[in-house]
């Protein structure tokens, strides 16, 4: 029995040892990626961590922010140090669910039969850039609704599966600007994380002037290849959530709901929809994402509340005297957190 016991516990002991040398293989991967994106990308070290949360925890990101502060070249170079097959898309209002899924067309053989060959769109591939996603007619916007959420594309009763890992990073305008559509709700909460990039600092503009008016742009390296990848996204699952920990995240949840009886006043006066159970994992997988950056393979409570505005304010419907009262959702998210 003595023996057995003893066996046992140096299972456990080899079995730590090896879990300790993936989490430490697991962050400096994240750090060799955000060190080659930010050769390109002047500051936004936040705005970068949390694309990267979104990846490695097998979602997508929507980043929005004024025109000219770099959402589209950000989501480039993460193309670039990621070794996946890349696709963009420049949303228009003319563009059609077709120009990104893909369609049949009539061909003849040689022998006069004709048959339809299927002629693959944009979105196959493994990170697709939405470039200006609210420029598009809802049609075209919720086309992407069943690959984000699947992983698959449906079209004449044929389903064609994506190859993994698949990732949508979207970028938009904000909705006061001309020529918006605003993304339809069911859209919306396909995104794990909703990124906001603020104006750049006077720092980050001088780094940004030395950087691209001079002679020599930046260049940045590829050092991630698609098997580790989805080798990440693997370990990030395997992250201990404690039943507290779990508890928080649900109550957090629970609190965006104006109809729940513990709901913040301005919830109950502001908010008509709160989150979804998708808002709940995603919570959970970008907090275990931030737990083995961290060194730990359990999630802290700190893991969720440095996520949760991301995760959570684009799955905040306001009604319309939180509208009227210009109330942010991310001040809502920050009094459910608190």
């Amino acid at each position: 029995m003595q023996e057995r016991s003893a066996f046992s516990a140096a299972q456990a002991d080899a079995g730590a040892e090896e879990l300790k040398k993936e989490i430490a293989v697991f962050s400096d991967n994240f750090q060799r990626v955000k060190t080659e994106i930010s050769k390109r990308i002047a500051g936004y070290s936040g705005v970068i961590d949390m694309v990267l949360f979104t990846l490695f925890s097998g979602g997508h990101a929507l980043l929005e922010g004024v025109p000219g502060i770099g959402k589209t070249q950000l989501v480039k170079t993460v193309a670039d140090v990621f070794s996946l097959k890349f696709k963009r898309v420049q949303f228009t209002p003319d563009l059609m669910p077709s120009d990104v899924l893909g369609s049949h067309t009539l061909i003849e053989d040689g022998n006069g039969n004709k048959h339809l060959k299927f002629n693959e769109g944009p979105v196959f591939c493994n990170i697709l850039l939405a470039d200006e996603i609210n420029r598009a007619t809802p049609k075209t916007q919720s086309a992407l609704l069943e690959c984000m959420a699947e992983g698959t594309v449906s079209i004449a009763n044929t389903k064609f599966t994506l190859s993994p890992p698949f990732f949508v990073l979207a970028t938009e305008n904000p909705l006061e600007m001309e020529g918006t559509f605003p993304l339809p709700e069911a859209q919306l909460d396909r995104f794990m994380m909703k990124i906001n990039l603020s104006y750049p600092t006077f720092e980050q503009l001088d780094s940004i002037v030395e950087r691209y008016a001079s002679a020599v742009e930046p260049t940045v390296e590829c050092v991630i290849a698609p098997e580790t990848v989805i080798k990440m996204q693997r370990l990030v699952r395997q992250v201990i959530v404690a039943d507290d920990v779990k508890n928080y995240a649900i109550n957090i949840i629970k609190k965006t709901h104006p109809d729940y009886k513990d709901a913040p006043a301005d919830v109950k006066k502001y908010v008509k929809f709160g989150s979804s159970p998708r808002g709940l994992l995603s919570l959970m997988l970008t907090s275990k994402a931030r737990a083995l950056i961290k060194g730990r393979i359990n999630v802290a409570f700190e893991d969720l509340r440095a996520v949760a505005d991301n995760v959570l304010n684009h799955r905040i419907i306001l009604n319309f005297e939180g509208l009227a009262d210009g109330i942010s959702p991310s001040s809502i998210v920050s009094q459910v957190v608190s």
